[in-house]
């Protein structure tokens, strides 16, 4: 894992460095590289998660267009934001030298509306298009840059409430074959389920309309669903109490079939929109 998050960083490097030749000097252009690989390892701030390495690069940008900015800054473009580097330094005792810590003259607030900027531009270019967070989700292994470092573990820590709220839902409609003793008079699955769409519905990351689907999808099974195979299964018995038998007979299990649907709907949002 820490070879291939090395790698992530020497593949960038190693862009930037063939963009920049014909483009700057010898003594700039490893300057340049220089400068890039120690402003990079800073960012980075010894992580040696591949999928983070790959967001920290992902912020940089195209390589192209880095190389393009420093060839306008050498050439004295004032729009151009100057790059200062400070003295290499060596600690006692080490033989390996410390990365330059390079300053970048560009105020915080810029550079964090230029970051939210790509990613807008970036959601929008996708928007639209059917199943894009699917397909940036089955990406993330074989291509982490291709992600922006998200992928199923990423999206676990940062959305801690939502996945509870999902795993609790898929634990009532697991329990439901179990017959489990009523808790006062209510299903023991029934109240795990209550629990987690009270979770759902207090997180901020999915939108009323999503929070809705997912938690109604159980309940449009139970009841909906229920009643409809249940009255064509017990159309050839005919009654009605043949009718609630094979409701009560059907219902659970519709139930958990729904929810599963709800979970994962619920899940896939969750992506498409972090």
């Amino acid at each position: 894992m820490i070879e291939r998050a090395d790698q992530l960083v020497l593949d960038f490097v190693s862009r930037a460095a063939d963009a920049a030749h014909g483009v700057l000097r010898q003594d700039h252009r490893l300057d340049f590289v220089k400068r890039l690989r120690a402003r990079i390892e800073s960012e980075r701030a010894g992580s040696e998660d591949p999928k983070a390495v790959a967001k920290v690069l992902a912020r940089f940008g195209d390589p192209a267009a880095l190389v393009e900015r420093e060839a306008r800054r050498l050439s004295g473009a004032s729009e151009v934001p100057q790059v200062q580097a400070e003295p290499e330094v060596r600690p006692a005792g080490k033989d390996t030298a410390v990365f330059p810590r390079v300053v970048d003259d560009v105020p915080p607030g810029v550079a964090r509306s230029r970051r939210e900027a790509r990613a807008e531009l970036a959601a929008r270019a996708e928007r639209g298009l059917p199943f894009a967070g699917l397909r940036r989700a089955a990406m993330a292994r074989a291509n982490p840059m291709a992600t922006g470092g998200r992928d199923a573990r990423t999206l676990v820590k940062a959305h801690p409430r939502e996945v509870l709220a999902m795993g609790l839902l898929v634990l009532a409609a697991l329990l439901v074959p179990f017959g489990l003793p009523a808790v006062a008079i209510f299903q023991l699955p029934a109240i795990v389920w209550a629990v987690g769409a009270a979770t759902a519905l207090t997180s901020d990351s999915w939108s009323f309309k999503d929070r809705m689907t997912g938690l109604g999808a159980p309940i449009f099974g139970y009841a909906v669903g229920g009643v409809v195979i249940a009255a064509l299964r017990a159309e050839s018995a005919g009654g009605f109490n043949a009718f609630v038998e094979q409701f009560f007979a059907v219902s659970g299990v519709m139930f958990m079939i729904f929810t599963g649907l709800g979970v994962v709907w619920l899940a896939y949002r969750l992506w498409d929109v972090s």
